[in-house]
């Protein structure tokens, strides 16, 4: 495996990289959560006051919006959430141990499971979505949204959780090795 400090600095770079990319990409899918918040108060209030005045204020489209940009908020953050080390984990063990424990075992859960899973969605995912933006599939609701691109999202959320997850091992990596102290 890589040992060499030069390479391993080098590869701490790229992994540098990753983290700000996904950075910047998890806070702007935080200010999504605003927009999915306004939406959602707009369909609820519409749909009373348009009642109260004989007129429609919301729609399917609004609706649907609404899902779609939770959809974002929560395939966006998915990455972002990995940076940040906070999905969820079963921690029987994993609290006692010391760090660099730690980062083994993530590195192989990285390698072993959640690589795996990422390309086995993407993988099972690609044909509906091509055919998706074949079609040109929208929703059959009466004004609903197209829904191939939000379906390309699966694809999107998956190759980041990919690439942060490819980040992940290069600092796990290092702290085992003892080039790193703390996860950056």
């Amino acid at each position: 495996m890589v040992s060499d400090p030069l390479i391993i600095h080098r590869l701490l770079k790229i992994s540098r990289a990753i983290d700000r990319f996904n950075e910047i990409i998890g806070r702007i899918t935080l200010w999504l959560v605003l927009v999915m918040v306004a939406l959602g108060v707009w369909n609820v209030v519409g749909r009373y006051v348009g009642k109260a005045i004989g007129q429609s204020l919301t729609s399917n489209s609004l609706i649907e919006g609404q899902w779609y940009v939770f959809d974002l908020v929560f395939l966006l953050g998915a990455a972002y959430t990995l940076k940040h080390d906070e999905h969820v984990r079963v921690d029987v063990f994993y609290s006692r141990w010391n760090r660099k424990t730690k980062a083994l075992a993530d590195f192989l859960g990285t390698i072993f499971f959640l690589i795996p899973f990422c390309v086995l969605v993407i993988y099972f995912s690609w044909g509906t979505i091509v055919e998706s933006w074949i079609t040109r599939e929208v929703s059959p609701d009466p004004g609903g949204l197209a829904r191939y691109p939000i379906k390309t999202m699966i694809i999107v959320s998956f190759a980041l959780l990919i690439v942060q997850g490819i980040s992940e091992l290069i600092k796990n990596w290092a702290i085992f090795r003892g080039h790193l102290q703390e996860r950056e």
